[in-house]
């Protein structure tokens, strides 16, 4: 029997949203759940592509097998193998013993790679294999593994445009985009951003164990009027810092200004430098009249390498693969300051909530 159109778009476990594009996502996500396909999740950063990849297994056939999530984007080529596909013992420098990878882990159930844009050419060889022949081999054997493990990747970048760029792999992107999932951002839905906005007013209130902030019509209409350039990700942490600023109180546009949800924002560097000039000022300021003597500099240092490290994420649309690069350091190295950042904010890391 035919499953009813309405039931296919009704809203996924964990998903909030009954906009058209959101409508769609849901039958799509409901359509491919129940096949073995390859599914390629593409959106922006902070669009929710883990929530959909964790819903595709649980509506599967596979719901009882395990779910691994594996952020490509977060580890160096290396250790990312090692993730990925295991190693024997004696294989490098550091390899006291056999390690299962990644996919054999998942065997019987899902793989979730996330950022699969920053992979390198080497890993992209292996990761076609593994789609292909369903088969692959540890870090330093030669013994061939047989893996039954569903792939489901997601990307913030147009793959074809790394293609066209030399950074990915043509054969493998079409071995990827079998079942195709595009994840709009938020301003392409601003009539979800009410419900989501109660949904996670309520969820931290609950966390907080204090009442829910109320969410007058004037605040409504702001939020939706804002473009979210972190989307879902972004409105879920304005929300839960509004339920510590605001508990049980009247929410007001005030909250969107520069005093509010921008109070710790870094202000992006300009052309001219002048915005990095009027930071190091600010700083040099603070510097006289609160820090010890001797500790200026640091923080003066601490603060242009974070401008300048968030501005060359910007412009990298948030791939640290393609950040470390511009900046010459480690991709381990950018992901643990980044992180550092985000944990200073008070914001959590990527994939903690919807990503």
């Amino acid at each position: 029997m035919t499953t009813p159109v309405n039931e296919l778009e009704a809203e996924l476990p964990g998903v909030v949203g009954s906009s058209a594009a959101m409508r769609e996502v849901h039958r799509l996500t409901r359509l491919v759940a129940r096949t073995p396909a390859t599914v390629l999740l593409v959106g922006e950063t902070g669009t929710g592509k883990e929530i959909i990849a964790r819903a595709i297994h649980r509506l599967s056939p596979r719901a009882d097998g395990p779910y691994v999530r594996v952020n490509c984007g977060a580890l160096a080529e290396g250790v990312l193998e090692s993730e990925l596909f295991g190693h024997v013992k004696g294989a490098f420098t550091g390899a006291i013993d056999n390690k299962t990878g990644r996919f054999e882990a998942a065997h019987g159930g899902t793989i979730f790679l996330d950022e699969i844009s920053s992979t390198t050419p080497k890993l992209q060889v292996k990761l076609l294999r593994v789609l292909q022949e369903k088969e692959l081999e540890r870090v330093g054997e030669s013994r061939t593994i047989r893996v039954d493990t569903r792939v489901v990747a997601a990307t913030n970048q147009l793959l074809t445009d790394e293609i066209a760029a030399g950074r990915f792999r043509d054969d493998l992107y079409y071995r990827l985009n079998v079942w195709p999932i595009y994840l709009p951002p938020l301003r392409e839905r601003r009539e979800d951003v009410p419900a989501l906005a109660r949904h996670f007013l309520a969820h931290h209130a609950d966390e907080h164990g204090c009442d829910p902030p109320e969410l007058t019509d004037e605040m409504v209409a702001a939020l939706q009027q804002h473009d979210w350039p972190g989307n879902v990700r972004e409105l879920e942490n304005f929300m839960e810092r509004a339920v510590v600023l605001a508990p049980g109180q009247r929410l007001t546009p005030a909250l969107l200004s520069p005093g509010g949800r921008e109070e710790r924002r870094w202000r992006p560097l300009k052309g001219g430098g002048g915005d990095l000039q009027g930071l190091i000022e600010q700083l040099v300021l603070l510097g006289t009249r609160t820090l010890p003597d001797g500790t200026l500099h640091g923080r003066i240092v601490d603060a242009v390498e974070r401008e300048l490290i968030e501005e060359v994420m910007r412009q990298s649309r948030g791939v640290k693969f393609k950040a470390a690069d511009r900046l010459g350091i480690n991709r381990n190295t950018l992901h643990n300051k980044t992180e550092l950042y985000k944990r200073l904010d008070g914001e959590p890391p990527p994939g903690a909530s919807p990503g």
